[in-house]
């Protein structure tokens, strides 16, 4: 009575998408490049580089630790490094805290 009827209208005719749908997918492929190169590949290669320097870590190297401790490698363990910061007084740091191997003669220069 006071409500007109509704009719549903016909579906317009389906384009024809000359890439077939990949139109919508390739901004998020180009994205997920654009995250490897930039962020995922770099730190892969700084985790990589890290895990060499641990392997080669030996007994009288100099390492910094990366809270800022510089000091001599005593002894090595699996998990763990013995540094000494002074004569006589030694810590005991994970192998992960070691932030670098530094030169030889570099704790006399300082």
């Amino acid at each position: 009575m006071l409500i007109s009827n509704a009719f549903a209208q016909a579906a317009p005719a389906a384009s024809q998408d000359p890439l077939g749908g990949l139109g919508g997918i390739l901004p998020m492929i180009f994205m997920f490049a654009v995250l490897w190169f930039l962020m995922i590949r770099p730190q892969m290669k700084r985790t990589k580089e890290h895990k060499a320097l641990l392997e080669g870590l030996q007994k009288n190297d100099e390492v910094l630790t990366q809270g800022g401790i510089v000091g001599k490698v005593v002894q090595i363990s699996d998990a763990y490094v013995h540094v000494e910061v002074a004569p006589n007084t030694q810590i005991v740091i994970q192998k992960q805290a070691i932030g670098a191997v530094l030169p030889k003669g570099t704790l006399k220069s300082i």
